[in-house]
């Protein structure tokens, strides 16, 4: 028992080193005006293997470390979301991240004994949709004339289609496929080495 407690304190904590490895390295990969997500994928698997908790712990690791980014600047356009409200964008990066990793891990235990795959592929699909999604609605809802201004400087005609195409769209989607794709991979790979 006590092994296997450790064991998941370890690996937790590899994939929370992960997570800060990919999201200050790999931010700087961008599509058009925006960065896909790839810390999502420890975040996942961490779901996977070790539970919701876990997922939930490794999801705030990520929405602290884009905490950081924020307020040092490197995320310009949630830096701009900062100087109107920062309160609720240090909620946003956290609340969204925590989420991200804790309704994958619950949904994924809920499935897992009926079809492990379609368990570990709807845990996939969550954790954008999570992660996208409440940044979505948050944006839309405190951040309207923001998204409308940055929306039509880059342009897009309003703040829905900023939000709907560029970054639901493009940034989602490409999330998505990524996360699709790997984590299951890795996911089977881990537990077959274990």
């Amino acid at each position: 028992m006590r092994n296997s407690r450790t064991r998941k304190y370890v690996g937790v904590a590899l994939l929370a080193a992960i997570i800060v490895v990919l999201q200050t390295v790999a931010s700087g990969i961008k599509i058009g005006q925006f960065t896909p997500t790839f810390s999502l994928i420890p975040i996942i698997i961490g779901a996977i293997l070790y539970g919701p908790l876990a997922g939930t712990v490794l999801g705030l690791v990520f929405g602290v470390i884009v905490v950081a980014a924020v307020l040092s600047g490197a995320e310009t356009f949630s830096t701009m979301m900062l100087t109107q409200h920062p309160v609720v964008t240090v909620f946003t990066c956290l609340f969204k991240g925590a989420m991200a990793g804790f309704v994958p891990g619950l949904v994924y235990n809920a499935l897992k004994d009926k079809n492990e795959l379609l368990a570990t592929a709807v845990s996939s699909v969550l954790a954008p949709v999570m992660n996208t999604g409440i940044f979505s609605i948050i944006l839309l809802t405190v951040f309207g004339p923001l998204a409308e201004e940055v929306g039509a400087s880059i342009g897009f005609e309003n703040a829905a289609q900023f939000v709907l195409v560029g970054i639901i769209g493009l940034n989602f989607l490409v999330e998505l496929g990524i996360n699709v794709v790997l984590v299951p991979v890795v996911t089977r790979i881990i537990k077959a080495v274990a």
